[in-house]
C-alpha cells in the first residue's frame, strides 16, 4: 500500500511526531521517515532528554522551556505529555490530524504501557481529542541489536492502514514490531494487553567511588510463554501486535459488581 495521508481537497495531513526517548534518538529518526512517507505536513516536539519510563507526568512545579532546531522540530525540557501539550496547544498552527509517539527503544507492551512514557505520549494526544498511535521496536529477545529496520519498513503501511479506522473516543493504539529482521516479519495481529512475569522485574545494586549504595531499575531479558492473542505472544511469535488502549481504567464489571451490593452509605 502506497500514499500520502491526504484530506479530501487534497490537503495533507498534519503530523506531530513525539517521544520518550528524546530528540536524538535514533528511533524519532525511524519514526520521521516513516511520517515522511505519509505527509509532508509533519511536526517534531520530544523531550530535550531522554524519559524512559516517565508515564503520563506533566511539570507541574517548574517552567517548560524549549529550542527550535529547525523549522517544523523542537526539543522541550519536559515530559512526553509535557511536549505534545506544547507541540497541539503552542507550536503548531493548528491542531495536527494524527500524533505518532516512538518510536520507543524497546517493546511496550503488557504492563509496560503503565510506566511507558511512549504511551503516554499518544494518551495525552488521545486525551486531546487527536487521533494517536504509539510505536515501539522489540530487541534483545534473540540476542540481537535493535532492529531499526523493522519499523522503518512496516510502519508507513501500519500507519496507513490504520488511519481511518473509526476507533472511537478515549482509545489509542499501541503499535510493537518483533524483534526480527523486516523481511521476517509474518503479518500484523490485533492483541489484547498481556501480563508479564513482575518476577522479571530486577533491582541491580551497586556502589559508587564513595560506599554508597545505588540501585538500577529494570527487567530480565526472558521470554516467558504468553497466551495467544496477547501482545506478547504476537511479538514473540513474528507478528507486529495492534493493541487498543482506553484512557478510561475503570473496571465495568468490577464496578458492576458493587453497585450489586447497594449502597450502605
Amino acid at each position: 500500500m502506497t500514499g500520502m495521508l491526504t484530506h479530501p481537497d487534497g490537503k495533507p495531513w498534519r503530523i506531530l511526531l513525539a517521544n520518550d526517548d528524546g530528540i536524538n534518538a535514533p528511533g524519532l529518526e525511524v519514526l520521521e521517515a516513516i511520517a515522511a512517507e505519509l505527509s509532508d505536513d509533519v511536526w517534531v516536539v520530544a523531550p530535550e532528554r531522554e524519559q524512559s519510563g516517565a508515564g503520563r507526568s506533566i511539570s507541574l512545579s517548574h517552567p517548560l522551556r524549549m529550542r527550535k532546531l529547525g523549522p517544523r522540530k523542537f526539543a522541550v525540557e519536559g515530559t512526553p505529555a509535557d511536549s505534545v501539550l506544547m507541540g497541539v496547544r503552542h507550536i503548531l498552527p493548528d491542531e495536527p490530524d494524527l500524533i505518532l509517539s516512538g518510536v520507543n527503544r524497546g517493546q511496550n507492551i503488557a504492563d509496560d504501557v503503565t510506566y511507558s512514557g511512549t504511551i503516554a505520549a499518544a494518551m495525552e494526544g488521545t486525551a486531546l481529542g487527536i487521533k494517536s498511535f504509539a510505536l515501539s521496536q522489540t530487541y534483545g529477545i534473540n540476542g540481537s541489536d535493535v532492529p531499526w529496520d523493522t519499523g522503518r519498513k512496516h510502519g508507513a503501511d501500519i500507519v496507513r492502514r490504520l488511519a481511518d479506522v473509526e476507533i472511537g473516543p478515549g482509545v489509542l493504539l499501541n503499535i510493537n514490531f518483533p524483534d526480527c529482521g523486516p523481511d521476517e516479519v509474518k503479518g500484523t495481529e490485533f492483541t489484547r494487553q498481556g501480563k508479564r512475569d513482575q518476577n522479571l522485574l530486577m533491582l541491580d545494586q551497586r556502589t559508587d567511588a564513595r560506599g554508597r549504595d545505588y540501585f538500577w531499575i529494570g527487567f530480565k531479558r526472558h521470554q516467558s510463554d504468553p497466551p495467544a492473542g496477547t501482545d506478547l505472544h504476537a511479538v514473540y511469535n513474528g507478528m507486529i501486535s495492534v493493541t487498543p488502549l482506553h484512557t478510561n481504567l475503570t473496571q465495568i464489571d468490577t464496578l458492576m459488581h458493587l453497585n450489586s451490593l447497594g449502597n450502605n452509605g
